[in-house]
């Protein structure tokens, strides 16, 4: 008989002391499936008392299911039993490969050279026939990215580019005009994508001729302190493993507030757009995001500008990317939880109740924390006073300056592609936007793999 390895997505060093750490990975249910495995083995499992497998059947998701670790193993014989209870996965729609879009993979990062290298190295792992790479660095305070991928990542597809003025709308807009690929894929850079992470993408796009922007499945890839957990049970984009297709015109019976539903669509670590409609759109608002004095939100806006524009938005979870979680320092705790999917919603029920879930959230099985329940009290005054000054810190980026890029309508795509051309939106009667300032080059290798 044999033992099946399994090893995780983000490995990191440290082994954990908390009791409610999760050893994070993935099984297929081919392997499941095979007579001659008896025995799962998880590879680094030290200080995990209990582990969470996303079981995927080939590229599609399946679910999660948790199993206690014991010496290093779980018991096979329950993750089958658990497995064969998520629901099987609706029938795939796969994009021919041999008509796939061409990609940029645009990447953003600001001084954090080091999760960058990790993330830069599952990219370029990537299973996709046509595609290249673009890292912006945004307004950098030093050399290190730009000495990052110049000394490691000397590779025909990748392209490095400086955009100046600090925001990720900025960036992202920086990217979006240095790209040549029919999609553009954004991602974060501290994540690790799936190797079949741009098929996902290109999959979601061929479920319909309308689709304008598709979204993936963004599991935590750690859980190894309270915070982590606390995050990962509080948000719905992490969990999301049904393919939906969102129209403005047809309203989901479970979403009362759409479009504006938060978390439904998916994050800005995990989404693409295909370049046309997303130029004509004007790209990414300045007035949001990281680095802004909203803070955030860039991603939510452009998910229902493509819907008010009259496109489809698809999620798509076999468009897997694994996140490094929550860090440990409250200022970043208070940032990410200020985020969270029903913000208002969540901090009244924190308000009254600690730590008490919530509808939207996963069935927890972290130990009780008091020291963190007390921390998300206290933090849900930031959080209601956050969203109560969201309004003003908007229109105060406006009134710097903050806007879309000037809606740009390109060629259509060439007829080789998979992609119909996209239906053209409704001018809109607002006035035209100021354009972002340009990136500033610098010369590096350029292009894309064929």
């Amino acid at each position: 008989m044999t033992a099946l390895s399994l090893t995780r997505p983000m490995a990191s060093t440290a082994v954990p002391t908390w009791a409610g750490a999760l050893w994070v990975g993935t099984v297929d249910v081919a392997d499941l499936a095979r007579p001659d495995v008896d025995d799962l083995r998880l590879v680094d499992a030290d200080g995990h008392p209990a582990a969470r497998l996303l079981v995927r059947d080939g590229r599609e998701v399946l679910g999660f299911v948790e199993a206690p670790v014991v010496g290093g193993h779980v018991s096979i014989d329950l993750v089958r039993s658990e497995a064969a209870d998520l629901p099987p996965a609706p029938r795939a729609v796969v994009a021919p490969s041999a008509g796939l879009p061409t990609v940029t993979v645009v990447v953003c990062s600001r001084d954090r050279a080091e999760q960058l290298r990790g993330c830069l190295r599952s990219v370029l792992a990537l299973d996709h026939p046509a595609f290249d790479v673009v890292v912006v660095d945004n307004a950098p305070s030093t050399t290190a990215t730009r000495d990052l991928v110049a000394g490691e990542f000397d590779d025909p597809r990748v392209r490095y580019v400086v955009e100046p003025v600090a925001g990720l709308s900025s960036a992202r807009n920086a990217g979006l005009r240095a790209a040549t690929g029919e999609v553009v894929a954004f991602t974060d850079d501290d994540v690790v994508v799936d190797a079949g992470w741009l098929r996902g993408l290109c999959d979601g796009f061929a479920r319909a001729d309308d689709v304008a922007c598709v979204t993936g499945l963004v599991p935590s890839g750690e859980l190894r302190t309270p915070v982590q957990r606390s995050f990962d049970d509080r948000v719905s984009w992490s969990r999301n493993v049904a393919p939906r297709v969102f129209r403005l015109d047809e309203q989901p019976a479970d979403l009362p507030t759409f479009p504006f539903s938060v978390g439904a669509f998916g994050t800005g670590a995990d989404f693409a757009l295909r370049r046309d409609v997303a130029l004509a759109l004007g790209g990414f608002d300045t007035a949001f995001g990281v680095g802004t004095r909203t803070a955030g939100g860039e991603d939510l806006d452009v998910f229902t500008r493509v819907l008010f524009a009259g496109h489809a938005l698809a999620v798509q979870p076999s468009a897997l990317v694994w996140h490094a979680g929550v860090a440990l320092d409250g200022r970043t705790r208070r940032a990410a939880l200020r985020r969270a999917p029903h913000a208002v919603a969540a901090l009244l029920a924190k308000g009254k109740a600690g730590s008490a879930p919530v509808a939207t959230s996963r069935v927890s099985t972290a130990p009780a924390d008091v020291e963190l329940d007390r921390e998300l009290r206290r933090t849900a005054r930031v959080e209601l006073a956050g969203i109560a000054r969201g309004p003003l810190l908007y229109l105060r980026q406006r009134w710097d300056g903050a806007s879309t890029m000037r809606p740009v309508r390109p060629p259509v795509a060439a007829a080789s592609s998979t992609l119909a051309p996209s239906p053209s939106p409704s001018p809109s009667p607002s006035p035209s936007p100021t354009p972002v300032p340009a990136a500033v080059p610098v010369p590096t290798a350029a292009g894309a793999a064929s």
